[in-house]
C-alpha cells in the first residue's frame, strides 16, 4: 500500500472507531434483557433478573445524571452546588402533577420539564450575578431552601422524609411490578440516549465552542466579543434540562421521589462521578456515574449481608463504609489518572489508532 493510501485509511479508521463501538455497545445494552446469564459477584443473580434489570436501570440513571452535570462543570467551568434542585425538581414534579394534581402522565412530564427549565432560569439568571465560589454558594442556597421546603412537606404533597410514591393508576402497565423491570431499563437507555445526543449537538454548535472557550479563559472570551452571561446561563440550562429529564425517569423507574435528591450530598456525589469519569468527557461522565451508583449500591449491599463477618475488625469496618471505600477509589484514579478513567480509555484507543 503507498504512503497516500495509508493517509487516507486513516482518518476512516479513526471515524469507525468513533462511530462503531457506541453503536455495538448500544446493541448489546439494548439486548441484556434478553440474556438470562448469572454473573455471581457482578449483578444479583441473572442479567436478565428484576433485581439485575433495577440495578442497571438506576445505575444508566446516573450516569445520565453525572451527563447533565457535565455540561456545566465539564465544558463551561461552572462549579455548581445546587445541581440536585433541578433533578429532584423534575422528579417530585411529576409526582406532584400525578399524585396531587392528577393530570395525565404526558402533561405531567410536560409541566415537570418545563417547570424545572423555568426554574433553571430563574436561578441561573440570580447565581450568575456573581462568580467563583460565590456561585457555587448562591446555587447551594437554592438548594438548601428546595431540601428544607421538600423536608416539611406543605400541604402534603412531597411526602416528608418518606418521600412520595406515584399513583399506581397514574403510570403505565408496563412500568409497574417487578416482571416489567426490563421496560423500566429500557426506559433508563432512552434516556441516556438522549442525553448523549443533546450534548453531542450541543458540543459540535456555535454555542458548545463558545462554552469551551469560557471555560478555558472567561475574559478572553468577553474580549472577543462572546456573551460569557448568556452563555453560561444556556449551560444552566441545558444541563438542567437534563437532569430534570432524569429525575422525571429516575421517578417512574422507582415508583416515586425521595428527598435524599434534593441534598448538597448528592450534587457533590455528582461531581466525584464527572472528577471519577473525567470532566469534559462524554463518555468519561457516563462511565462515571455508571461505575459510582453500582459500587454505591453493591457496596452497600455487601456490607449489610455479612459478607465481611470473617475479616479481621478493621478491615470489615472500613469495607462496611461504602464512602470511605469509593473515597479511597476515587483519591487513587485522581491521582494516578488525572483526566479520569476515559482519559486512560483514550490512551488505550489512540494505541491502537497509531499506524
Amino acid at each position: 500500500m503507498s504512503r497516500v493510501s495509508r493517509m487516507t485509511s486513516s482518518p476512516g479508521r479513526r471515524s469507525l472507531l468513533r462511530v462503531v463501538p457506541p453503536l455495538v455497545l448500544l446493541a448489546v445494552l439494548a439486548y441484556l434483557p434478553y440474556l438470562p446469564v448469572e454473573l455471581p459477584g457482578v449483578l444479583p443473580g441473572r442479567v436478565n433478573g428484576p433485581g439485575s434489570m433495577q440495578l442497571l436501570a438506576t445505575c444508566l440513571v446516573f450516569a445520565g445524571f453525572a451527563l447533565s452535570y457535565d455540561v456545566l462543570f465539564g465544558r463551561t467551568g461552572l462549579l455548581s452546588f445546587g445541581h440536585a434542585l433541578f433533578v429532584a425538581a423534575g422528579s417530585y414534579l411529576l409526582t406532584i402533577s400525578l399524585s396531587a394534581w392528577s393530570l395525565p402522565l404526558g402533561v405531567s412530564v410536560l409541566v415537570a420539564l418545563g417547570g424545572s427549565t423555568l426554574l433553571a432560569l430563574v436561578v441561573g439568571a440570580v447565581a450568575l450575578r456573581v462568580g467563583g465560589i460565590a456561585f457555587a454558594m448562591v446555587t447551594l442556597a437554592f438548594a438548601q431552601a428546595a431540601s428544607i421546603v421538600v423536608l416539611r412537606d406543605p400541604g402534603g404533597i412531597t411526602g416528608g422524609e418518606e418521600g412520595k410514591a406515584l399513583p399506581r393508576s397514574a403510570v403505565p402497565d408496563l412500568l409497574v411490578g417487578v416482571q416489567n423491570a426490563p421496560y423500566r431499563y429500557w426506559l433508563a437507555l432512552g434516556f441516556v440516549v438522549v442525553a448523549i445526543v443533546v450534548v453531542r449537538l450541543l458540543v459540535a454548535s456555535r454555542a458548545g465552542h463558545a462554552m469551551a472557550a469560557v471555560r478555558e479563559n472567561e475574559p478572553r472570551a468577553a474580549v472577543l466579543g462572546i456573551s460569557t452571561y448568556r452563555v453560561k446561563l444556556l449551560a444552566i440550562v441545558v444541563g438542567s434540562f437534563l437532569g430534570a429529564l432524569g429525575g422525571v425517569v429516575h421517578a417512574l423507574v422507582l415508583g416515586g421521589s425521595g428527598p435524599h435528591l434534593t441534598t448538597s450530598e448528592f450534587t457533590l456525589s455528582l461531581l466525584v462521578m464527572v472528577v471519577l469519569g473525567g470532566a469534559g468527557r462524554t463518555w468519561g461522565a457516563l462511565l462515571g456515574g455508571f461505575l459510582y451508583h453500582y459500587a454505591d449500591a453493591r457496596l452497600t449491599e455487601a456490607s449489610g449481608s455479612g459478607l465481611f463477618e470473617s475479616l479481621p475488625d478493621g478491615l470489615r469496618s472500613v469495607l462496611g463504609q461504602p464512602l470511605f471505600v469509593l473515597g479511597i477509589f476515587f483519591v487513587l484514579v485522581v491521582y494516578f489518572a488525572p483526566a479520569g478513567l476515559a482519559g486512560i480509555g483514550g490512551r488505550v484507543v489512540r494505541k491502537a489508532v497509531r499506524p
